[in-house]
């Protein structure tokens, strides 16, 4: 009788040796690497060295995975980045850092496949309302920057959808035809500067 508790709380300790952004950062790896449809819990436990009782005492279920996963994401891609160019006073200066790591986070191993898989699965329950969310606040923002460069709303936002086309755009080369885009970090600044150019050229 008195092994039961004593075998609890080892399994309780050993539970919370991965914790839940453990399992949130499996699941968007594996997610780049095939798709909402490869986050399952048995691969995954493999994968961190776990068992599915670890991952059962973090989430429900695989649903609440996805969930939380997809909000990892958004915080990741949308709001770290968001707050890493706000730091920069000129808004000229913010919009050229914002192409900058948007473009860049597509040569990162992973990050451009989440966000095509993520498009990949727009209409999944947990996805959708994410997805929409953050191409909103990505279109919004980026004409945020337009507008502060003197550019009247309607304009601003016409030229925040552009820069946000070109972002997928790359990404999905990137994935698809890597070859096809620049690779030495020089070429990589030359594509950004010309990309911003076009962006705020009068007649673009």
């Amino acid at each position: 009788m008195s092994e039961r508790p004593v075998s609890r709380g080892v399994g309780k300790r050993a539970a919370q040796r991965l914790t839940a952004d453990d399992w949130t950062a499996a699941a968007l790896e594996a997610m780049a690497g095939g798709g909402l449809a490869a986050i399952a819990v048995e691969p995954l436990a493999a994968r961190l060295g776990a068992t599915k009782g670890s991952f059962y005492w973090h989430f429900a279920n695989r649903d609440a995975l996805i969930e939380a996963a997809v909000l990892r994401w958004e915080r990741e891609h949308t709001d770290a980045v968001i707050g890493l160019v706000d730091a920069e006073p000129e808004p000229l200066g913010r919009l050229r850092l914002l192409i900058g790591l948007v473009l860049d986070s597509t040569v990162v191993p992973d990050e451009g496949s989440i966000e095509l898989a993520m498009l990949a699965t727009a209409d999944h329950p947990h996805v959708a309302p994410v997805l929409a969310r953050v191409t909103e606040r990505r279109v919004a923002y980026t004409a945020g920057l337009f507008a502060a460069l003197g550019w009247p709303a309607e304009e601003a936002r016409r030229r925040g959808l552009l820069a946000v086309t070109a972002y997928l755009g790359y990404a999905q080369l990137a994935h698809v035809a890597p070859g096809t885009l620049p690779t030495a970090e020089a070429e990589r600044r030359r594509y950004v500067d010309q990309v911003v150019d076009l962006l705020t050229a009068p007649d673009a």
